[in-house]
Formats: structure tokens, C-alpha cells, sequence
């Protein structure tokens, strides 16, 4: 489907209103892996159950563990680090967090599985992980392009006891060893080369303790043992999601916020929240929030200076090529912007109308949508991509815009 925001800029009459969010996908996805793992039966609460987390919920189903849906509360009925099946087929979809996780916790299982994806998924790099994984001792059988989905994992028996992983184009190669490290039977000594943002590590960190499991760090490198232990967990609000309503009161001079968003968070994304409040232009760092990329620059032709975002080359791996997105849709939109390899500068101006070309992102039809607040004519191509993580995100901005005006 296509959507057309309605411009509503000059023309709010209530500035306050609260809006809900879905559960954060990047926890929701955690908590299903270590409840998984853990011995005895876990209930998690607030779920999200978007496409990338019910793929995820499939998943693990197609392993034998047992998972109960009802609304947003997850039950699951933990393997204790033995996996009923030794043997099946595992479909991680689009879903990068089901992709890397459940690669991780086969390659340390005794079995072997054959994982398979959506094409977009194939495109996506892996090559890091897998080698961390083949340097473990597990074994991958490549059904079309090395380092690519669709692959055969054989689970090794036997980890070897130390593992260095490059953490360049992602930090979920680090946080998909680390949870699955449990399995190795021995402790596992995890080192990295490189860098990126490691909000979301220290996110892997705190939940694996919550569930019973705490990893040492010593000099840079994670020794991981134990087994993890069933329990119960609240999901706190998807702050990726929440970031597009506190961007649109950076844009409308309104005061929206997210029910349950707390100044204390795992959530890295949380820095974009304290950053549009009273940002006006400037060079910007957003490595360690770098989801929130795609909606600085769908605000900045909006600000009084130019905007340089920096720092995030790794998000042309992602869903599309998103530093490339932004060039497009802005270029349509005759906003003036410079590509740089690792981000992008955008000039303000008045910007007109144009069809937001998605991509098959997310995040690029739900951070483009903000444009259509100041902007008459923007027009969300394919706006059904939002279903990946955030369904009912186009109905939850209908009912916000009857409640402002």
C-alpha cells in the first residue's frame, strides 16, 4: 500500500498526547534466545510480535521448544542447553537478530540444520560470524554464495575454549556468541578486532544476567560459563520506535510521548531522544544509535545549519543500502546532500513533495513519513514494510494526527 501524511504543520490545536508503542524488538529477540536456553518454563511480558519477532517465535518452534503466545505475554518452555530436535529446517526470514543468534546457537549445538532466508537476508553479511563460528569447530555447507544464507550448519561437539570475532559491520556477531557461548560446555574466552557502538552488547550483557549467566571481561575479552535459569521479564518499549514521535515534536513544537519510555534504558537509542531536543544542525557521531540515522536526516532539512551525520558506514549492510536511501528520497524531495562513505551532510531548505521510494526498509518508510508533517505531497511507497517491526504504525499516526488537530 501507499500512504499520504497529511501535513499538519501551522495547524495544531493540542500540542500534548501519549502514544504506545510496541515492546523493542532487540530485547524481545534476546529474551526469546536466553528463555530458549534456560531450564524451566519463562514468561516474558510485552513482547513485540512483529514479522521479524514471530519469525524469530517460528523459529524456535521448528527446534522442538515449546512457546506460548497469548497478546504480548510469551511463554517458553526452556531446553536447558539441549535442543529437542538435532535435526530440521530454521527460516530466520529478514530478521538479522533470528539470522545471527540462532546461527550462533546451532553452530554450538550437537546437530545439524539447515537455516534458510528471505533473498533480502542473503545480501546481508555474515562472513565474520561464520568464520568466528568454523574457528569454534562448527562446519557450513553454502547452498549458493560462501558466507551466505542458505547454509547447512554442523554443530561442533566441542568447542574450542578461545574465539576472536570482528565486530566492523556488527556487534551482533559479538552478542549472538556471547549468549550462545553457555553451550560450549567450558568457558568460552571471546575476543574482538574492530569497532562499532556496544550499546547493544552491554544490552546482551545485562539480560544473560538477569537469566543467570555473568560473563567476566578482562583487557577487552568476554569469558562466558554457566547455564542460564528460567525466570519472568518485562520488555521494556521499543525506544527505536518511540524516537519517530519525539523527532515529530522537534518538527511540530508539540509535546508527544511514548507510555513507559524512562530515562534509564538498555536502549542506545535512547542518546537520538536527548540529541532532537534541541538540536539544530551540526556534526553528529551516531555510531552507537545509528537506527535513528534515517530520521535525523529525514528532520535536518527542516534545521537552521546543516547536518553531518558520521560514523555509520555499517549501515549500508542493513535492510537496503540506507545511506544511499537518504540520498535518494531527499534528492527528491530537492533537498541538497553530499554521500560520504560513512554518512551524509544535508543543507536546509523548504523541501516539496515527492513518493518516498522504501526499499523494502522499515525504518526508511517510518523515518520519511516525519517529512510529511511539514511537507505536502510525501507520499510512502510500499508503506506495508513497516509490518517488520512496528505493524500499526501508519494506524497509531492517523489517530495521533485526529488528536493534535
Amino acid at each position: 500500500m501507499n500512504y499520504e501524511v497529511r501535513k499538519i504543520y501551522g495547524k495544531i490545536k493540542n500540542k500534548s498526547a501519549v502514544v504506545r508503542v510496541p515492546g523493542s524488538k532487540s530485547i524481545t529477540a534476546r529474551a526469546l534466545l536466553l528463555a530458549a536456553l534456560a531450564d524451566g518454563e519463562s514468561t516474558l511480558y510485552g513482547a513485540q510480535l512483529s514479522d521479524d519477532c514471530a519469525t524469530f517465535i517460528d523459529a524456535v518452534k521448528a527446534l522442538g521448544i515449546r512457546v506460548e503466545v497469548d497478546g504480548t505475554t510469551v511463554k517458553v518452555h526452556g531446553c536447558g542447553g539441549l535442543l529437542p530436535r538435532t535435526s530440521g529446517e530454521v527460516y530466520v526470514g529478514s530478521a538479522g537478530t533470528a539470522a545471527r543468534f540462532l546461527t550462533a546457537m546451532l553452530a554450538l549445538s550437537s546437530g545439524e540444520y539447515k537455516l534458510t532466508s528471505s533473498e533480502q537476508m542473503q545480501k546481508r553479511p555474515q562472513a565474520a560470524l561464520i568464520s568466528a563460528l568454523k574457528t569454534l569447530g562448527a562446519q557450513f555447507e553454502f547452498l549458493n554464495e560462501e558466507n551466505c544464507f542458505p547454509f547447512v550448519v554442523h554443530g561442533t561437539k566441542s568447542a574450542a575454549g578461545e574465539v576472536t570475532v570482528d565486530i566492523t559491520r556488527s556487534s551482533q556477531f559479538l552478542s549472538a556468541l556471547l549468549m550462545a557461548g553457555v553451550l560450549a560446555g567450558k568457558p568460552l574466552r571471546i575476543k574482538t578486532v574492530g569497532s562499532h557502538g556496544m550499546d547493544y552488547v552491554n544490552m546482551t550483557l545485562d539480560m544473560m544476567w538477569s537469566f543467570g549467566v555473568s560473563v567476566e571481561e578482562t583487557d577487552g575479552a568476554y569469558t562466558v560459563s554457566g547455564g542460564y535459569s528460567a525466570k519472568k521479564y518485562d520488555i521494556e518499549p521499543d525506544i527505536s520506535a518511540a524516537c519517530y514521535f519525539y523527532a515529530m515534536n522537534r518538527l511540530l513544537g508539540t509535546d508527544i510521548k511514548v507510555a513507559g519510555v524512562m530515562p534509564r534504558t538498555m536502549q542506545g537509542d535512547i542518546k537520538f531522544i536527548d540529541l532532537i531536543k534541541n538540536f539544530n544542525g551540526g556534526r553528529v557521531d551516531m555510531s552507537a544509535f545509528s537506527d535513528q540515522a534515517l530520521t535525523l536526516a529525514a528532520v535536518a532539512p527542516y534545521l537552521e545549519s546543516p547536518t553531518e551525520i558520521v560514523g555509520v558506514a555499517h549501515i549500508r549492510g542493513q535492510e537496503c543500502d540506507r545511506i544511499k536511501a537518504i540520498v535518494h528520497n531527499l534528492t527528491a524531495m530537492g533537498v541538497k546532500c553530499e554521500e560520504r562513505e560513512d554518512g551524509v551532510k544535508i543543507y536546509p531548505c523548504t523541501p516539496h513533495g515527492a513518493e518516498i521510494e522504501t526499499f523494502g526498509d522499515h525504518r526508511v518508510a517510518m523515518a520519511f513519513s516525519l517529512c510529511g508533517f511539514r511537507t505536502d505531497g510525501i507520499i510512502i511507497n510500499n508503506a506495508e514494510v513497516c509490518s517488520k517491526t512496528f505493524k500499526e504504525y501508519f494506524e497509531v499516526l492517523d489517530d495521533l494526527i485526529e488528536k493534535l488537530t
